[in-house]
């Protein structure tokens, strides 16, 4: 038997009439445009599709049919306009053989609906856009629907909620083949949040002002650029000028968390950065990022991240794009994201 080996630098988007060309064309920005400032390879992105589709008001002409996609080392599939009827056959058996010979396979809003489908999300946890979750939960009951994250990393299948979302997921799997600096290199890029966890609500009543239109505009530089420091909320608070119980309530708006947890999120972030591009030891990336001890680093950042600092580094710059093996399948655990708890203390996958 014939087996097909994916090129892991490959992103095929799985297209068909009625797509959402909103998520079609973010997933095009995030992985089509090679950061300036980023060395080594960067993705390839093909269309795939059995035919020139009709996108939003767009006519769109694929690139490669849906034959191409198991030869991708990521398949993304876009959100559908129409979710009452079941997915296009063919789209639904492509993405299934894709994932078969070893893809990762991402949907982006409704396109969980194919996902679903092709029996990808059987005995899984899954997301789709809030308005459609009840949905895609009573059409495949056996998919565990959480309707209330941004996206949820399965490994090789990961979800993601609706329309901005899809960027925290295309944002995720940058950040899990290139790290959190190039992830971040993209965000500005595209001038949008660097990184929201999957498990962020996916809306908040509350109105969340422009990034440069709220009180707390100026305060976030202001932190970032002092992440070595012993920050409390007071400190936060006179900075912002205004009480502690204010900066709470204009916090909980805007970013939806709480000032500390926030402030060690951005701890925490700044140091996966510094493991993944320093040689500095955990002493010295304790001081750099305001957690003071070793012992206090690795204790927030082994229950935030899900492995010890350490492994993390390790993992990180051990984790290459491995070879298929005999079969043509490459190995899952090279795969798995550093942001859920899928590696041992150790370093090695589970």
């Amino acid at each position: 038997m014939t087996h097909t080996i994916p090129d892991m630098d490959t992103v095929a988007l799985a297209v068909t009439d009625g797509m959402l060309h909103f998520e079609l064309s973010l997933a095009c920005e995030v992985f089509g445009a090679k950061p300036a400032d980023v060395a080594g390879p960067w993705y390839r992105v093909v269309v795939c599709g059995p035919a020139p589709s009709r996108v939003g008001r767009f006519r769109l002409e694929p690139d490669h049919g849906l034959d191409r996609l198991p030869r991708a080392g990521t398949v993304i599939v876009p959100g559908l306009a129409d979710i009452d009827g079941d997915p296009p056959a063919d789209l639904v058996d492509a993405v299934r053989a894709a994932h078969e010979a070893g893809a990762r396979v991402a949907s982006l809003c409704t396109g969980a609906f194919v996902l679903a489908a092709a029996g990808l999300l059987d005995g899984l946890r899954a997301t789709t856009h809030w308005a459609h979750t009840h949905a895609l939960a009573a059409r495949y009951p056996q998919v565990t629907v959480d309707p209330d994250v941004l996206y949820v990393d399965n490994g090789s299948v990961l979800t993601s909620a609706g329309k901005a979302a899809a960027m925290d997921l295309c944002l995720h799997l940058v950040r899990l083949d290139h790290g959190a600096s190039v992830a971040n290199t993209v965000a500005r890029r595209l001038v949008v949040p660097p990184h929201r966890d999957g498990g962020q609500a996916q809306f908040v009543n509350t109105p969340v002002p422009a990034p440069d239109n709220h009180p707390l505009a100026g305060l976030f530089p202001w932190v970032i650029e002092r992440l070595d420091q012993p920050l409390t909320v007071e400190d936060l608070a006179r900075q912002a000028r205004m009480s502690s119980r204010n900066l709470g309530r204009h916090f909980r708006s805007v970013t939806g968390t709480t000032p500390l947890q926030w402030l060690l999120t951005q701890r925490i972030r700044h140091a996966q950065e510094l493991l993944e591009t320093t040689d500095n030891g955990i002493d010295t990336i304790a001081a750099a990022t305001g957690m003071g001890t070793a012992t206090t680093l690795r204790r927030h950042f082994n229950r935030t991240v899900g492995v010890p600092p350490d492994a993390y580094r390790r993992a990180f710059r051990s984790r290459t794009r491995p070879a298929p093996n005999d079969s043509g399948h490459r190995p899952d655990p090279s795969r798995r994201p550093l942001s859920t708890r899928r590696l041992r203390a150790d370093g090695d996958s589970s």
